[in-house]
């Protein structure tokens, strides 16, 4: 047995062994280091992901079984994500999870290495829906990761009418004062408040736009702030009444409270898809097919949605899930409320409107 040989098993153990106990002691991705450089060697794993997949168990049985650490850093909207990498903020990292439409701004900019489908184990397991998806014809760019609803999670002890639809926000404006918060994101705002109206998620029409940031402006008094991570804290704390969130969000509180329910609005909501790719910066290409092929085993898609109450596009994993899990209507809804969903889509030029609109109303 050579010395390198002998390096790679003592790496290999104590990497293993490092991460469980890492793992007992409550680890999230989140600590980690942003100040970590790759060094470029095949024994570690850089990853960039949303804080909400955070998994400390993954990182277990990935470094057990390949030897190869995972350091990771997270974000909080896909914007962020997007800046980092153009100003090359994240040339070390070979895993990235954006989201469906950002998958197509990240390919149309030329970020993205074509994925070798023939290095992959497990496509095959992926709901039909999930093979050609629209983002991304036949996954060239990416792999779904979880899928999902953008909807409110309320306290149904304070308010004993459940929150049917967005209106429901201005309605009872002087109940929930600074007490509410909407998502950090522009299009997920704009797109709610211009479904609410009765105009599309995607609307390409300024004065549909310009209508909708109106309308929030007339909420912004009665909001405590436009947050994506920090409000779960806050809404267990019974600091907040009602908070915008991802569906991946919404129901992990509840199960932590049972008095905090979601609800995706009766008018309809984003209907959205996390992904994987893989950047043309990457470092460690074994080692990012290696951890798509971890997420594709129906054993482990099923312990992610297991444990981070996610939707798995999975469906030989979603087989393995207990019945109810299966049956949860938040998280797998029927089709006729996803039919009432759209997919936030890429709007060329006309971003410059949103945006414009935003910075005013963040003013």
């Amino acid at each position: 047995m050579t010395q390198m040989t002998n390096r790679r098993l003592f790496l290999k153990r104590m990497v293993a062994l490092s991460s469980l106990s890492l793992s007992s002691c409550g680890w999230r991705l989140a600590n980690v280091s942003t100040n970590y450089t790759n060094s470029g060697e095949s024994d570690s794993l850089s990853i960039y992901t949303w804080s909400q997949y955070t998994d400390p168990e993954l990182l277990s049985t990935f470094t057990t079984q390949t030897g190869i650490k995972v350091l990771a850093d997270t974000y909080d909207s896909n914007d962020m994500m997007l800046a980092k990498l153009q100003a090359g903020g994240i040339a070390t990292y070979s895993i990235i999870y954006p989201s469906d439409y950002m998958v197509e701004k990240m390919v149309e900019k030329n970020l993205l290495i074509e994925i070798n489908h023939q290095r992959l184990i497990g496509l095959e397991n992926l709901f039909p829906q999930f093979h050609n998806p629209r983002y991304d014809p036949n996954n060239h760019y990416s792999i779904p990761f979880n899928w999902g609803t953008t909807g409110l999670l309320y306290n149904s002890e304070k308010l004993t009418t459940p929150p049917e639809d967005w209106e429901y926000l201005w309605r009872n404006q002087d109940k929930l004062y600074k007490r509410m918060t909407l998502l950090n994101d522009v299009r997920e705002v704009m797109g709610a408040t211009l479904k609410m109206l009765g105009y599309s998620y995607n609307s390409q029409n300024e004065m549909e736009i310009k209508q909708a940031y109106e309308k929030l402006l007339s909420l912004k008094p009665a909001l405590a702030a436009f947050d994506t991570d920090a409000w779960q804290n806050q809404i267990l704390a019974g600091d907040l009444l009602l908070a915008m969130c991802y569906s991946a969000d919404g129901i992990k509180i509840s199960k932590e409270n049972a008095k905090l329910k979601y609800v995706i609005p009766r008018s309809g909501s984003s209907l959205w898809t996390d992904t994987i790719v893989i950047p043309k910066t990457a470092n460690n290409l074994p080692g990012a097919y290696s951890w798509i092929n971890l997420l594709l085993k129906p054993d482990v898609a099923a312990a992610i949605s297991k444990r981070l109450n996610i939707a798995t596009p999975n469906r030989a994993g979603f087989e393995q899930l207990p019945n109810q899990i299966q049956n949860n209507t938040n998280l797998f809804p029927p089709q006729g409320i996803l039919d009432k969903c759209e997919r936030v889509t890429p709007i060329g030029k006309f971003e410059e409107v949103y945006e414009r609109y935003w910075t005013q109303l963040l003013a």
